[in-house]
């Protein structure tokens, strides 16, 4: 581990963020000599961010956090063209109109982790379709794209999957890793923005930007890229067994996401602490010093604290205070994640696969019955083997509601309306 003396790269390094850095020594004298101006893109490819993105949330966090201007640059421009990285097929192009509706549904997240103010650093939210879309394209190819070699292009590792696999890429999606060097230039130019950072299969996206840069007589740019994590197991994060682990609770209820983290894996609970978190580094020592069944209060910690940034405190209490009434006092909490049911349609009854598909607790019938085969399936805490079981108004309980459970942990309650 480098011995660095500014304290976001210091912060950073123990904290386990850094993959690469074009320049550590130039980055860490620039970063205690000065406050700095970095960014990270995002394209609006939905109407949320996933838990896949927090790694770089945090970083802009961190960064923020240690006195420096974050700025989170939304891919409107970008966005239109699709990034080609690692995917055997090119994005499906969006609309003007989609994109900005995601657009603002993102910002609304990012707000729980930066703060933007007007003080020297608060940060900013930009759009690269301001400097995009206005582009004349013959300037742009004169001016710009004379200076990239289309040799090195191919020998980018994004693009060698693609030509590797005989997967067509698209010139349309070639031009996106011009666009995105010439993001860092706008940003160096507008905001004298002198670090990208990124996940690290963006570093041949940024290497370019800064190489782009000196061509057009930037001062020195610089690079930062964080490990693409998987869990302990290899599960790429951001996904469950459901879904996408959205970061808008509209997308996924804040009992959800607090309970993907308290089902972490024993070995990532100290590395996802470090890295989602904002706990003291001699709190999580403290804490990685636990063993045992201890393991299972510090799983609790971690949901609380990761959910607690982007929710709120007092949500991320709730939800704490609804698990630990589900599953040690085997209570019904009013909190549980809800399904609404016509009560007519629960009256003339209700088909129990069909009611598990309902409530997102499986995608098909077929794995619906085969929950209810392994004997997982649960109404009112009551084990169902009978996948012809009907669910009616008699399973109501005196709270109004019918609990449905599959396995120890996902529970919905069921809301005739």
């Amino acid at each position: 581990m480098s011995v660095f003396k500014s304290d976001f790269l210091h912060t950073l390094s123990e904290r386990g963020f850094i993959h690469q850095i074009s320049d550590e020594t130039g980055l860490d004298d620039l970063l205690r000599k000065e406050t700095v101006t970095a960014y990270i893109g995002y394209d609006p490819t939905a109407s949320s961010l996933h838990v896949g993105h927090l790694t770089q949330i945090m970083l802009l966090h961190w960064f923020q956090a240690t006195g420096h201007r974050p700025i989170s640059l939304m891919g409107g421009g970008t966005g239109m063209v699709g990034d080609p990285s690692f995917k055997d097929e090119a994005r499906q192009l969006m609309t003007v109109d989609t994109i900005e509706n995601n657009i603002a549904s993102i910002k609304r997240v990012f707000a729980n982790y930066l703060d933007y103010d007007n003080g020297p650093n608060g940060a900013l939210m930009i759009n690269n379709a301001e400097w995009l879309r206005p582009l004349n394209y013959l300037e742009f190819l004169r001016d710009v794209g004379r200076h990239f070699s289309v040799n090195r292009m191919l020998s980018f590792d994004s693009v060698k999957t693609r030509l590797e696999r005989e997967h067509s890429l698209s010139f349309l999606e070639f031009n996106y890793m011009i666009l995105q060097a010439y993001d860092f230039v706008e940003l160096n130019k507008r905001y004298d923005c002198r670090l990208q950072m990124g996940g690290s299969d963006q570093w041949g996206n940024i290497v370019n930007g800064i190489d782009l840069g000196h061509r057009m007589g930037t001062p020195q740019l610089y690079a930062l890229t964080s490990p693409l994590l998987t869990t302990a197991s290899g599960a790429k994060m951001g996904k469950s067994a459901s879904g996408a682990v959205w970061l808008n609770s509209e997308l996924l209820s804040v009992y959800d996401f607090w309970q993907y983290w308290r089902n972490t894996e024993d070995a990532d609970v100290i590395r996802f602490m470090k890295l989602f978190t904002i706990l003291p580094m001699t709190e999580i020592n403290r804490l990685a010093a636990l063993g045992g069944s201890e393991v299972n209060e510090a799983k609790k910690i971690l949901a609380t604290e990761v959910t607690a940034i982007l929710h709120g405190r007092d949500a991320a209490e709730n939800a704490a205070e609804t698990a630990r009434k589900t599953f040690e006092e085997g209570a019904l909490a009013e909190n549980l994640p809800s399904v609404e049911v016509p009560a007519p349609e629960l009256e003339a009854g209700l088909g129990l696969l069909t009611l598990i598909v309902r409530a997102g607790l499986a995608g098909t019938n077929g794995e619906a019955r085969r929950h209810v085969q392994g004997g997982a399936v649960r109404i009112n805490d009551q084990q169902i083997s009978d996948e012809r079981r009907v669910i009616g108004s008699g399973d109501v309980t005196a709270d109004g509601v019918v609990k449905l459970s599959l396995g120890k942990k996902k529970h919905m309650l069921v809301r005739p309306i």
